[in-house]
């Protein structure tokens, strides 16, 4: 005879499973998260060029200005 219990033995399958769904799920919710860190990665550099060109427009003119 077995020593295996097969009612114990379903319940932690079915354990099992619903662990796998859960991660699946986990997965995919990190994947959306990258995702939209890479995207705010690109934004948060397009914005510190754009105040980059500002600030280096304000500073010709000060420059500009105080030499006369």
């Amino acid at each position: 005879m077995s020593d295996i219990d097969l009612v114990k033995y379903g319940v932690l399958w079915q354990k099992v499973e619903s662990m796998e769904a859960k991660i699946d799920k986990m997965e995919a919710s990190i994947d959306e998260l990258v995702a939209m860190a890479n995207r705010s990665r690109g934004g948060f550099w397009v914005g510190m060029g754009f105040v980059s060109a500002i600030s280096s427009i304000v500073g010709f003119i000060a420059h500009w200005f105080s030499n006369k």
